[in-house]
């Protein structure tokens, strides 16, 4: 009797100790597995962080880059601008002056006026705008000098809207061409401007 309770408890010792160690192989066949589970997305989340970080530095450099080419090109755009505008300014400095000078103004009506009546046509009356400041110093010129050019007869008038240079016309024909100093100011600067754009940056 002794015997066979011995050879039962062996028996179910064994059978326990084998299922305990079936068991434990198993949990530690799972535990591994879980462990390689969590190492390869752990894996993944971290390649995954690394290309998005390589992929924000790339966007970034790219993007500063861009801003930089457009900051450079904006100041270089800038600095021609601003070196135009000085040579322009100054050109249109010495125009302005010109338009101002009573002999200049002079010598351009006598040109203007002759060619309004050349010995080889008839006389052609004109009417004529001159600054209003300039009247001490061209109304006398105008009524004698440009009179005697002018045979038809020329029709003098001084306007405080003209600050320098002049207007001129056949007389009643409804129309007057402009020599102000706003007018030689307008056609220089916009032949200058292209010009030494093109001489300064080819």
């Amino acid at each position: 009797m002794q015997n066979k309770l011995q050879e039962l408890t062996d028996k179910l010792y064994n059978e326990g100790l084998s299922k305990g160690k079936q068991e434990a192989e198993q949990m530690k066949a799972n535990a591994k597995n879980e462990a390689a589970q969590i190492i390869a997305k752990a894996k993944e989340e971290a390649e995954a962080i690394l290309k998005k970080a390589q992929d924000d530095a790339a966007e970034l450099k790219s993007k500063t880059e861009n801003d930089i080419k457009m900051a450079s090109s904006q100041v270089f755009t800038a600095v021609k601008q601003q070196i135009e505008g000085v040579i322009v300014t100054k050109t249109l400095k010495s125009v302005k002056e010109a338009t101002q000078d009573t002999e200049f103004i002079k010598t351009i009506l006598t040109s203007i006026v002759s060619a309004f009546n050349p010995a080889s046509s008839e006389p052609v009356a004109l009417e004529m705008i001159l600054p209003a400041d300039k009247k001490s110093e061209l109304e006398k010129f105008a009524q004698e000098k440009l009179a005697s050019v002018c045979q038809a007869g020329i029709d003098i008038q001084f306007s405080k809207n003209i600050a320098g240079g002049f207007k001129i016309g056949p007389k009643g024909e409804g129309y007057m061409i402009s020599f102000t100093d706003k007018d030689f100011e307008n056609i220089i600067s916009e032949y200058l401007r292209p010009k030494t754009r093109e001489l300064l940056f080819g």
